[in-house]
């Protein structure tokens, strides 16, 4: 018995040593979890771009734009031509509600109808009084107060006629009239809006020469220069180049932080419609190659744009200010700060920090440089070991 008890306690010792080691070896790997993965981003190397030839996207216009308005206040009852549609000198576009203008131009008429009687009757009396002058059937002075009385007459209905004139125009006025040929590109009224004097609600493309409108950035505008030769595109038929000339440039720039530019075409009769979309081509001056980088690896802060860059060496990201040019379809010329040999993030830049440390794979979700696939299987081969 008593070495049965002493059997006892020897197994119980040691099944509580095997319990505390086991639970001390589950307080180890608690203490010391597997390191996250990295985050993989996609990474390429800058292209080179042809610096010597921007282009900007813009629209063609008429080289003339008038903005339309009614010159009296009212409610538009007609509206008679739509967007597109083309328009002849004089030609009635919207009415507006005639009502109150025929009340006025009623009045006006009576009252110069009551100014015309008044006037020929003080017109016969002035002929009595002056037949009865010689014989000195009446004074002087009570020819005088006569001739005034006419006077006076006259002078209301030349008052009264003015009066009707000026209504009769803006009875007139209710009618919107083209004031020269063109195109209808834009309208503002509805039918039952009230509107006041002087609100454009058409604006017309006159006849004539069409441009092109483009909008340049600040940092590009000194490129241009009157009469610099330049070549348009179509979207309609990109192959085809126009020859065409800078033929102005905004002194300010407008709420966007661009200079208005307009292109005018070479030949007056160049087969373009108004509203197509160009791209404008425009050869620079500068020697230096250019790198560009898709629009997406972009990004700014505090008005100043940067990129990511992945350092090789360490796989960590690095973050670059650069001086970019006009943006362009898909990407954007990078004019200082970048390098070609420079790894940059294309992708998800908004989502990642400098300093962080990244998987770097290109577009095939390989890794991008030896380096960086060596940082990925050393981590494996420490927790393997």
């Amino acid at each position: 018995m008593r070495r049965l008890g002493t059997q006892l306690r020897a197994s119980l010792l040691t099944a509580g040593v095997g319990i505390g080691l086991g639970a001390g070896l589950a307080a180890c790997q608690k203490a010391d979890p597997p390191p996250a993965p990295l985050r993989a981003v996609m990474v390429a190397q800058p292209i080179s771009s042809n610096s010597g030839q921007s282009n900007y996207s813009g629209e063609v216009r008429a080289r003339q734009e008038a903005d339309l308005s009614f010159r009296v206040a009212g409610k538009v009852t007609q509206r008679l031509v739509e967007v597109g549609d083309r328009v002849r000198s004089g030609q009635a576009l919207a009415v507006l509600d005639p009502t109150d203008a025929n009340l006025q131009l009623g009045a006006a008429r009576a009252q110069l109808d009551s100014a015309l009687s008044v006037e020929r009757t003080a017109k016969g009396e002035l002929e009595r009084y002056r037949q009865l002058l010689p014989a000195n059937a009446i004074s002087r002075s009570q020819f005088d107060q006569i001739e005034n009385q006419y006077k006076t007459a006259r002078s209301n209905v030349q008052q009264a006629q003015a009066n009707f004139n000026v209504v009769s125009n803006q009875a007139s006025y209710s009618t919107l009239r083209a004031n020269k040929s063109g195109v209808v590109v834009s309208r503002n009224i509805e039918t039952g809006q009230v509107v006041s004097a002087g609100q454009p609600v058409y604006r017309l493309a006159l006849e004539g020469e069409r441009e092109v409108l483009i909008g340049v950035p600040e940092q590009m505008i000194e490129q241009f220069k009157p009469r610099q030769p330049v070549r348009v595109s179509l979207w309609s038929n990109p192959q085809q180049l126009l020859p065409a000339y800078v033929r102005e440039i905004s002194p300010a720039a407008d709420a966007s932080r661009t200079f208005a530019v307009r292109v005018a075409f070479a030949n007056a009769g160049a087969p373009v419609k108004i509203g197509q979309s160009a791209r404008v081509f425009v050869t620079t001056s500068s020697s230096s190659p250019a790198l560009a980088v898709p629009l997406a690896a972009v990004t700014a802060e505090k008005q100043q744009s940067y990129v990511l860059v992945v350092n090789p060496a360490n796989s960590t990201l690095v973050k670059k200010p650069v001086r970019i040019g006009a943006y362009g379809r898909d990407s954007v010329p990078v004019l200082a700060g970048l390098s070609p040999q420079d790894w940059v993030v294309i992708g998800g830049v908004h989502l990642l920090q400098p300093g962080q440390k990244v998987r770097a794979v290109n577009r095939n979700n390989q890794p991008a440089f030896q380096q960086n696939a060596q940082a990925v299987v050393q981590p494996a081969l420490a927790k393997k070991d």
